[in-house]
C-alpha cells in the first residue's frame, strides 16, 4: 500500500499565508516599535506599566532563553514524524517570531525540518 506525501489544499495554503504574514508582522512590530525603540524602552526601563511594556518585558526572557528556537524545533520535529496542518501552523508561528526575534538558528534548522515534513507520507485517516 502506497501512502501519498503530505500535501496542502488550497485553503489551507491561503490560512497558512495569513497566518505567516501576521505572525511576522507582529513579530516586526515588537521588535522594532517595542523592544529596539528608545523611547519605548526608556519607558518601560523607567517604570511605565502599560500592556507595551509587559509584552516587551515577556518577549524579551523568551528570546534571551531561546524559547522560540527550541520550541520552534520541537514542533517541527513531531511535524516531520507526524505531517498535519496543526503542527505546520504552529511550527510556522513559533518559527517567524524566532527568526524575527533573534533566534535564528533554531528556527532556521526548524524552518528546514518543517519543510521536510512534506517529502513524508500522509498519515492515514480511517
Amino acid at each position: 500500500m502506497k501512502k501519498d506525501p503530505f500535501r496542502l489544499s488550497a485553503l489551507q495554503v491561503q490560512w497558512l499565508l495569513v497566518v505567516g504574514f501576521l505572525t511576522v508582522g507582529y513579530a516586526l512590530y515588537l521588535r522594532y516599535l517595542a523592544i529596539e525603540y528608545s523611547p519605548v524602552a526608556l519607558a518601560c526601563d523607567g517604570g511605565l506599566q502599560t500592556m507595551l511594556c509587559k509584552t516587551r518585558l515577556l518577549m524579551t526572557a523568551l528570546f534571551r532563553n531561546s524559547v522560540f528556537g527550541i520550541t520552534a524545533l520541537v514542533i517541527a520535529a513531531l511535524h516531520l514524524i507526524r505531517p498535519s496542518i496543526v503542527t505546520l501552523t504552529a511550527g510556522l508561528v513559533v518559527a517567524g517570531f524566532g527568526i524575527v526575534l533573534y533566534n535564528i538558528v533554531l528556527s532556521g534548522i526548524a524552518i528546514g525540518l518543517l519543510i521536510l515534513g512534506f517529502a513524508r507520507p500522509a498519515p492515514a485517516t480511517a
